[in-house]
């Protein structure tokens, strides 16, 4: 047998080890977080749908709902991406057409296990004058900083929106 043939038999013999890990469960199952989030598997949150809104210059907004792993309560004091100067965690208040955005006053907080849906019109994360156009399809990444220390880094998908023309309302 030659020395070419024997590589090919046990590289397909790897292949097919490989395949049978037995795991049929993990493998069915959707991936629901970002890859740095499954990467990093110790951390506290995670983020299903993560998606920032396109623009051309000034602000956007990212989306998605942050989930808690953990049984403790979990505080995202701050953010940073590289498409924005200024990152701001922000809130909408109002009712009717008098809907304001506004900084959120401590951070996002996230009960022990719980859930945060960040949305228009709701809780998202603020991209203050970006850097860059934001286009369909780009990849965003986004680094969150915990209080307390730690952080948590995800991709968002630009998509187009159109909506969320709540006034901005600095420092309230």
């Amino acid at each position: 047998m030659s020395v070419r043939i024997i590589a090919v038999l046990a590289a397909a013999s790897l292949a097919l080890t490989a395949c049978g890990s037995g795991d049929d469960k993990a493998a069915a199952k959707p991936e629901t977080t970002t890859p740095a989030a499954a990467a990093a598997n110790k951390a506290p949150l995670t983020i299903t749908d993560p998606w920032v809104k396109t623009a051309d210059k000034g602000m956007s907004a990212a989306f998605g709902t942050l989930v808690n792993t953990t049984g403790a309560e979990v505080t995202i004091a701050s953010g940073t991406t590289p498409a924005s100067p200024k990152v701001e965690l922000h809130e909408v208040t109002g009712t009717g057409g008098n809907m304001k955005m506004r900084p959120m006053a401590g951070g996002f907080v996230l009960p022990p296990h719980g859930k945060l849906e960040l949305k228009p019109g709701g809780f998202h994360i603020m991209l203050m004058d970006v850097t860059r156009p934001i286009r369909p399809g780009d990849q965003v990444t986004f680094t969150l900083t915990l209080k307390g220390g730690g952080t948590f880094a995800f991709t968002a998908l630009g998509k187009a929106f159109k909506g969320g023309n709540e006034k901005y309302k600095p420092g309230h």
